[in-house]
């Protein structure tokens, strides 16, 4: 079955860093663009970071400086580096392609 699957959640303390991973399992990112979206309870999904095939990236203003999509195709991988993590960054992450979404994984923020 052709799905995603990140890995790279935990707990950190603020100011703390981590990197997310989104594995293509029974496919490659090689056709389009993935995006990392986040959801807090009782907030709606958002759009954290989006990457091209080619490289071409967006970021939210609220993680601009701080996180860095990344993808590398030959293993058929996308990133989220997280830099200086905030509290506000608690959420449960989610990898996209555009046409599937992943499982998603876990992401505290907190002292």
């Amino acid at each position: 079955q052709v799905r995603l699957v990140e890995s790279g959640g935990g707990l950190v303390q603020p100011g703390g860093s981590l990197r997310l991973s989104c594995a293509a399992e029974g496919s490659i990112f090689s056709i389009g663009a993935v995006a990392w979206y986040r959801q807090a309870p009782g907030k709606q999904r958002e759009l954290v970071a989006r990457i091209t095939t080619s490289g071409f990236t967006i970021y939210d203003d609220s993680v601009k400086g701080r996180f860095t999509i990344s993808r590398d195709n030959a293993k058929n991988t996308v990133y989220l580096q997280m830099n200086d993590l905030k509290p506000d960054d608690t959420a449960v992450y989610y990898c996209y392609d555009f046409s599937r979404w992943g499982q998603g994984t876990q992401v505290t923020v907190s002292t």
